[in-house]
C-alpha cells in the first residue's frame, strides 16, 4: 500500500515518503501486525489502512498547531526547522504499531525495538550525524508514548497519539473489540460517522465529531479524553460531539447465553 501525504515543498519528507514506500520491510511489519490483530486476537485494524488514515490526520493536527504559531518542540529545544517536526511525526506515525508483529501486549516497547534500525534507514544521508540522532530520539520517543498510559513530554508526540485515537470513523474506533458479537466497544465504534479537523474558534484545533447514536460517547470519553488529557495537546484543543439527523438504532437485539 502506497502512502500518499501533502509534502508542501518538504524535501526531506518527500524522500522520507518515498523510502517508506519502498520499504518491503516495513510493508511486512504492517502485514504481520494485522496479522496479529485482526486474524489471531479478532481486534480492529492496525496494519496499512490505519497507518495510512492516522498518519494523514497527524500531519494535519501538526500544520494546524503551526498555522496557530505553535512551536514544536525540535524547534523549541534543538533549533531544528518546523519540517523536521513533520519528519518525526511521519516517521512515528507509520512506525508506532510495528510491535504487533510480535506480540500486542507491550507492543509499545517493541515497536521501539523494532523502528531503531528502519529509522535509521530511512534518515541516512538526509541529516548530519547529531540531527538525524535528535530526530531518532524524538520519534522513538513518540512511538513509545503512544500507550495511553505514557505521558509524551514533547509536541510532536502529543500529536501522534491523539491521531492514532482518532482513526475512529465507520466503526475504526481504536479500542480493540471483538468481532464475533455486539459490546460497548463495537457498537459505541459503530455509531461514529465522521471525523473532522480544522482551526478552532478559540483553539488552535476543533476536533468535530458526527454521530449517527449517542453509543458513540463512550468512544469519545474511555479513548478520545484520555488520550488528550495526557498529552501535550489539551490546551490547544477542542472537541465538539453531535447526533446528524434522527437517532440511528446500531443493535437490534442482544441476549447473554
Amino acid at each position: 500500500m502506497a502512502l500518499n501525504l501533502p509534502v508542501r515543498g518538504n524535501a526531506k519528507l518527500q524522500q522520507l515518503l518515498e523510502r517508506i514506500n519502498a520499504s518491503e520491510t516495513l510493508q511486512a511489519y504492517w502485514e504481520a501486525s494485522n496479522i496479529t490483530a485482526i486474524g489471531r486476537l479478532r481486534i480492529n485494524d492496525h496494519g496499512p489502512v490505519h497507518i495510512k488514515i492516522m498518519t494523514n490526520i497527524a500531519l494535519k493536527l501538526l500544520r494546524l498547531l503551526a498555522d496557530a504559531q505553535v512551536t514544536p518542540s525540535v524547534v523549541a529545544d534543538y533549533a531544528l526547522e518546523p519540517e523536521d517536526a513533520e519528519v518525526v511525526v511521519v516517521l512515528a506515525s507509520c512506525l508506532h504499531d510495528v510491535g504487533h508483529a510480535i506480540h500486542r501486549r507491550d507492543h509499545e516497547e517493541l515497536s521501539v525495538v523494532l523502528a531503531a534500525p528502519l529509522i535509521d534507514n530511512f534518515l541516512a544521508g538526509l541529516y548530519d550525524e547529531r540531527t538525524g540522532t535528535l530526530i531518532k530520539a524524538e520519534t522513538l520517543h513518540a512511538v513509545l508514548t503512544h500507550q495511553r498510559d505514557i505521558p509524551p513530554l514533547t509536541l510532536e508526540a502529543g500529536v501522534v497519539k491523539v491521531a492514532d485515537a482518532l482513526d475512529m470513523e465507520a466503526g475504526r474506533a481504536r479500542i480493540p473489540f471483538t468481532t464475533g458479537g455486539p459490546t460497548i466497544h463495537s457498537v459505541s465504534a459503530m455509531a461514529i460517522r465522521k471525523v473532522r479537523l480544522s482551526a478552532g474558534e478559540k483553539k488552535p484545533i476543533r476536533i468535530a465529531i458526527q454521530m449517527t447514536n449517542s453509543a458513540g460517547i463512550y468512544q469519545l470519553d474511555n479513548l478520545l479524553r484520555e488520550k488528550l488529557k495526557n498529552s501535550t495537546l489539551a490546551p490547544y484543543v477542542e472537541v465538539i460531539a453531535e447526533i446528524a439527523g434522527e437517532e440511528e438504532r446500531i443493535v437490534e437485539h442482544y441476549s447473554i447465553e
